[in-house]
């Protein structure tokens, strides 16, 4: 396989060389294209008596004696291109047989008609070498079978494969669609930095880099939350970003350590209205990116239209372990990790417990429909404003469904001592161990103490995205992270 790979591109490289001998540019540096390919298609009728020009990459061909039959391929279409001797000049019609390959992409002019059979087709007068490909392409047939250089290579996946090709073309309809409904709603874009002093906005161990020029570490952001928030102490009333956030941890289908996240911050915005407001986002990104609110994933179909229901984390809970929260001590809850053989560190606090015992508790709800998670303890999340009705909670939703969380809003907490004591403990935990513990931010804290207004806020990662398309979140990444193998595996090439 390799020897045959190596053949295969010396023998291009030879005719890289014979073109360059023949005062030919193999790469020159513009294009005559006229037309689309998909508009020659579609505009066939108009065009068939024009002189056109088309290009893209010649994705097959056939040397029928005095005729060439090509496919050239722009990413908008097909077309098939018909190259004869008589038309082109016999020189330039050997000239290609000699040294042009499936891969290379060409330019082509002359006039559309149609086959016997229909297929519509560029009868070229003339034709142009726009770049040589050295490495032959994967078969379009076969594709490419190991699903390790599918991602590593996954310009050859999308370009030999439909489905991935339409799947990211879905992903920018995903991202964009939450952006128009932002905007329409008068929401600033804006952008946050990414290095980062002090790490903060959620529970997650972070990168570090070095600074050269200010000879300080940074942290890579693990959260949009805390700048953006910043945004509504400096006046803005409706602020969001969508970006890259990092960390490092484990993968699994649901995680990866470098992906997209969207924040949203709403001042004067209250808990309710965020739910409101966030189920109506939802439907209009679902039904604009994939046509129907019904969306079948993980063996189970979830309609996301209507009214959403909502489900107390502390009733729940109760109900599956018979542990009230609003009582029960640390003890209890380890007692329970024990007698279940679930897992904790000696430094985990009582959120941590809570959590690790709610990961059990959760299959229990509903997984075949979208559901608002709501009355968490106030343990559990430290930026989150304390229910006005009882302060052992806070306002905090998780959008779930199919077994997963799938979003995450806040009542924002606004109050500079509850924060800053809230950060305190989770510090505490730093301390005893515990590395993805909350950073107590004074910067932060500060900006909060000019006077934040009541807000909401929200967040979600590309996790939806994923779980909408059926397919694990390493899938929907274009390059995700992979592991430093130089594993060989057959590509089905073609020469």
């Amino acid at each position: 396989m390799a020897d045959r790979l190596e053949d295969i591109i010396k023998n291009r490289k030879q005719k890289l060389d014979n073109i360059r001998q023949s005062g030919v540019d193999p790469y020159p540096t513009t294009s005559s294209r006229t037309n689309t390919n998909k508009e020659a298609l579609d505009d066939f009728d108009s065009l068939a008596d024009k002189s056109i020009s088309l290009a893209g990459r010649i994705r097959s061909f056939r040397d029928m004696g005095k005729i060439i039959f090509a496919h050239i391929d722009d990413g908008t279409a097909k077309v098939q291109m018909l190259l004869k001797a008589d038309e082109v000049g016999q020189e330039q019609f050997k000239f290609f047989l000699a040294n042009f390959d499936s891969g290379d992409f060409v330019e082509a002019t002359g006039k559309l008609f149609k086959t016997k059979t229909g297929e519509k087709t560029l009868q070229a007068a003339s034709f142009r070498l726009l770049a040589k490909s050295l490495r032959p392409l994967p078969s379009e047939h076969f594709g490419i079978q190991d699903e390790e250089i599918r991602l590593r290579k996954r310009y050859l996946d999308i370009l030999t494969n439909p489905e991935s090709k339409e799947l990211f073309i879905k992903k920018a309809t995903f991202w964009n669609s939450f952006r128009r409904y932002l905007l329409e709603k008068s929401f600033l874009e804006v952008e946050m930095p990414v290095l980062e002093a002090t790490v903060g906005g959620a529970e997650a161990k972070p990168f570090i880099t070095h600074h050269n020029a200010l000879d300080r570490d940074f942290y890579l952001r693990i959260s949009l939350e805390l700048p953006l928030k910043k945004m509504l102490v400096a006046g803005y009333e409706k602020v969001f970003e969508i970006g890259r956030i990092f960390r490092n941890e484990g993968i699994d289908t649901e995680h990866l350590q470098d992906y997209t996240q969207l924040e949203f911050y709403w001042a004067y915005g209250d808990f309710e209205k965020l739910m409101i407001f966030c189920q109506k986002m939802y439907q209009f990104v679902i039904r604009e990116t994939f046509g129907t609110l019904e969306i079948s994933s993980r063996g189970q179909k979830v309609d996301w239209s209507g009214d959403w229901e909502k489900v107390s984390y502390v009733e729940i809970f109760k109900k599956h372990t018979n542990i009230d929260l609003m009582v029960a001590t640390d003890n209890q809850l380890k007692e329970y990790c024990d007698k279940n053989h679930i897992k904790y560190e000696d430094f985990s606090g009582r959120g941590r417990l809570i959590d690790l015992i709610f990961k059990k508790v959760r299959e229990h709800i509903p997984t075949n429909k979208p559901v608002f998670l709501v009355d968490q303890p106030v343990e559990l999340e430290p930026l989150a404003k304390r229910d006005p009705n009882n302060p052992k909670l806070v306002q905090r939703m998780q959008i779930l469904a199919y077994g997963t969380e799938l979003g995450k809003g806040f009542g924002e907490l606004n109050d500079p001592l509850d924060q800053r004591a809230r950060f305190e403990d989770q510090m505490k935990l730093r301390t005893a161990g515990d590395d993805e513990a909350q950073m107590l931010d004074e910067d932060y804290v500060e900006a909060m103490e000019y006077g934040m207004p009541p807000a909401a806020g929200f967040g979600v990662s590309e996790r939806l995205f994923a779980i909408l398309s059926d397919r694990s979140i390493r899938e929907t990444v274009i390059f995700p992270p992979m592991k430093n193998e130089n594993k060989k595996t057959e590509l089905g090439i073609r020469n």
